[in-house]
């Protein structure tokens, strides 16, 4: 995951061929999802006065009736979990990511239909159920998330982490060279989220801490590399050579470390979230489908 950052003691020759060229993060098609999603959830307030949709006739009635079918058909990927002759209509990979564009799609087109305004007893009840629906699976999306390999991936284990960190930690024994606090520090975190011996998985206040601290301890092992490294180029003209580059790859090997470290810490914290927030959205699922049966119900019958 890492690469090396300085394999060669100090007074050996560097291979400064390998260069370190910080890679460009490519935006996420979830970035372009919620960017979409806010956009028109800004325009379709911004508009709502204007009352350019009838709830009760033309484009503004299909919008209800399309937005709620949307959302009934979120019950086939729970369905597709379950029966394996689903299977034959595609991978649960494809169905997880038409779920959760439904997700967002259905909500959208029904607050379009109500022109994002309040409106009788059952159709509060209806639009703060599909709210409640909507803001749960985006939240049940990043827990989701946190625990598998990447969103559309197999889940990982805490094991695996471990076994990540241990690897990403022996590439990283030439700091000890060049920057022995830092690479001490690192050791010390490391073991310290090893977790207690018996279930190898941090307690959640433990967890907690390091998910407030983290980002402050990156800065401080950050800081101690680039005043270790700045004394030994002092020592070595090797290093005083190469010390931009040694510089970069420090910083990337020190942030995708604590990136790691933070992975391990939260594992447990993240798959016992996840677990109860399956408790709770599928109830709230099926109270979303009964208040939108009742609010159709009535708005066709009176």
């Amino acid at each position: 995951m890492n690469e090396t950052v300085i394999q060669q003691p100090a007074g050996m020759k560097l291979n400064t061929r390998a260069t370190t060229r910080p890679l460009r993060k490519k935006r996420s098609s979830g970035f372009y999802g919620y960017s979409a999603l806010t956009f028109f959830l800004l325009l379709g307030w911004l508009v709502r006065d204007r009352q350019i949709v009838n709830p009760e006739a033309g484009i503004g009635y299909w919008l209800g009736i399309v937005g709620g079918s949307v959302m009934l058909f979120l019950l086939l990927y729970p369905l597709r979990k379950r029966f394996r002759i689903l299977s034959i209509f595609g991978s649960t990979r494809h169905w997880f990511r038409l779920h959760m564009i439904l997700g967002l799609v259905g909500p959208l087109l029904v607050l379009y239909h109500c022109n994002f305004q309040l409106g009788s007893f059952n159709s509060k009840v209806a639009l703060y159920c599909m709210l409640l629906v909507a803001g749960s699976g985006i939240i049940g999306r990043h827990f989701y998330a946190k625990i598998h390999h990447g969103l559309y991936g197999r889940k990982t284990s805490l094991q695996e982490l471990q076994q990540e960190l241990s690897a990403s930690r022996e590439k990283g024994l030439g700091l000890a060279t060049i920057m022995p606090t830092v690479a001490t520090r690192l050791q010390e975190l490391s073991s310290e989220l090893q977790g207690c011996q018996i279930t190898q998985t941090l307690g959640v206040r433990r967890a907690l801490k390091w998910a407030c601290t983290r980002h402050f301890i990156h800065l401080r092992l950050w800081f101690t590399a680039k005043r270790e490294l700045g004394m030994a180029a002092q020592k070595s003209q090797t290093i005083r050579r190469d010390q931009k580059r040694l510089k970069k790859a420090t910083n990337k090997y020190i942030r995708n470390y604590t990136v790691l470290l933070g992975r391990v810490a939260l594992f447990s914290l993240y798959e016992r979230l996840f677990a109860l927030w399956h408790v709770f959205h599928l109830p709230f699922f099926f109270m979303l489908v009964l208040s939108a049966l009742v609010h159709v119900l009535a708005v066709h019958m009176y």
